[in-house]
């Protein structure tokens, strides 16, 4: 198939699936369809294994939407199906272009619609598909444009179809199609700018050779006072984050036992502060460990600090990650707790890749490259599991469980909740868990979502 027969085949697939529907299971079909389209179409050259990871977790993720179809799993389709169609036309681009060739070509969209050669055959076609686009639908296009203009102009004339049903709301309809043609156009007939193909060694992870070379970094410093600059900043570092972890943990573990607002209140300003602590420690290592400075041979003492403020920066995420569960253990789970640590894992991952980057002699650009492929892991990793039939679990064992938060606060938790109403013999709760599992089962197939089928 060529690319306008990819472009029409999902755009009328578009319409189809989300006439007259909610949101539901239609649009994990509709990602499964794109992904499995999307590899067929892949020459074998760019079939590489990072190409059928993507393939994998755009399937595993469509799945899932039509599982949960919540904000999480769509945000997780996106993102899956974006990076598979990206990979499946340049396998050496870099992903942080992924983000300007989207925007660029979702502004571009309407001018490149119009150059028809780009994407459409540059040949006369015989056959049936000539036949069909002359006699029926470019009169069609043309007879409804000037049926609106005259319906607009004349009542009588638009009363003469008036009197005719016809259980087909052709807004959405148009609306659909508007949309689904939008959305096939620029997946499958999306531009890469030459410039940004120029540029895609900026994102290189290894330095060239012609890079490696010590030299100074700025005209007003030579290399011996910049390598000494980092000696003195490192050891200064090093002494204050050791004092910090002290206090830190002090406070943390043998102050007084605070209430739980205020518990609350320090607990996530310290964790705001150790995740800024780690940003700005990631920044500094960048500011020394840059161009031909990592080359340095003279600089063993320097990378022998930074890799100590690296360990003490790591312990000082731990710490925080035991007062987060110290807080879950007397508070119980709750959405945040659960994303605080999160953030710390990905803070720990992002020290150990400052790590790899001074061992290896890596560029900048390695930290921000490879940490997306963690966001990305993070983003799927929220949208497979129920996190909110996890927390109600969790929680249920907890003397202080608090019902009517789980209810209305934690989602897909209905399943732990009758549980727990058959336990106690709740009546009440039951029946409101049950009407609200029947409201979601009784929509439309497509509208749909799988979690509610399986709750019995």
């Amino acid at each position: 198939m060529k690319t306008h027969h990819y472009i029409f085949l999902t755009a009328l697939l578009f319409v189809i699936v989300f006439y007259d529907q909610d949101i539901g299971l239609n649009l994990g079909i509709l990602g499964i369809v794109y992904a499995v389209l999307t590899l067929f179409r892949t020459p074998e050259k760019n079939k590489t294994r990072t190409l059928y990871v993507l393939f994998t977790t755009s399937i595993l993720s469509g799945v899932a939407f039509a599982w949960f179809g919540d904000f999480t799993s769509f945000i997780a389709v996106a993102s899956s199906l974006l990076l598979l169609g990206y990979k499946s036309k340049n396998r050496r681009l870099k992903i942080l272009f992924l983000i300007p060739v989207f925007m660029i070509n979702c502004c571009t969209s309407f001018c490149r619609f119009f150059s028809f050669d780009e994407w459409l055959p540059k040949k006369n076609v015989p056959g049936l598909w000539q036949k069909t686009l002359a006699f029926i639908l470019i009169p069609l296009v043309l007879v409804s444009v000037f049926f609106g203009i005259y319906s607009a102009g004349s009542s009588h004339f638009a009363a003469l179809f008036t009197d005719y049903e016809l259980d087909l709301n052709i807004w959405q309809v148009f609306c659909l199609s508007v949309l689904g043609f939008f959305i096939a156009f620029n997946y499958w007939n999306y531009a890469v700018e030459k410039l940004i193909y120029k540029n895609n060694h900026v994102l290189d992870n290894d330095f060239r050779k012609d890079s490696r070379v010590p030299k100074a970094t700025y005209s007003f410093l030579d290399l011996a006072a910049e390598r000494m600059s980092g000696v003195i900043s490192f050891v200064l570092l090093n002494v204050l984050l050791v004092f910090f972890i002290i206090t830190y943990n002090y406070e943390q573990f043998y102050e007084a036992i605070k209430t739980p607002v205020q518990l609350s209140e320090e607990t996530h300003e310290r964790v705001n502060a150790v995740i800024m602590s780690i940003v700005m420690a990631i920044l500094v290592i960048m500011f020394y460990f840059k161009a031909g400075f990592n080359f340095d041979p003279k600089a063993g003492l320097l990378k022998i600090l930074a890799k100590i403020w690296i360990f003490l920066n790591a312990i000082l995420v731990v710490s925080a990650a035991l007062k987060n569960y110290e807080y879950i253990v007397n508070y119980a789970f709750t959405y945040k707790r659960l994303g605080v640590f999160a953030f710390l894992l990905l803070s720990l991952v992002g020290l150990v890749l400052t790590y790899i980057k001074i061992q290896k002699q890596k560029r900048n650009i390695f930290l921000i490259n490879t940490m997306i492929w963690f966001f990305y892991g993070t983003v799927l990793a929220c949208s497979y599991f129920n996190w909110g039939g996890f927390i109600t679990s969790q929680n249920m064992k907890r003397k202080d469980f608090a019902v009517n938060y789980h209810v209305t606060s934690i989602n897909f938790s209905e399943k732990a909740l009758l549980k727990y109403a058959d336990e106690k013999n709740d009546q009440k709760l039951k029946k409101t868990l049950q009407d609200k599992v029947k409201n979601e089962t009784s929509k439309t197939f497509l509208s749909k979502i799988i979690y509610y089928h399986t709750i019995k």
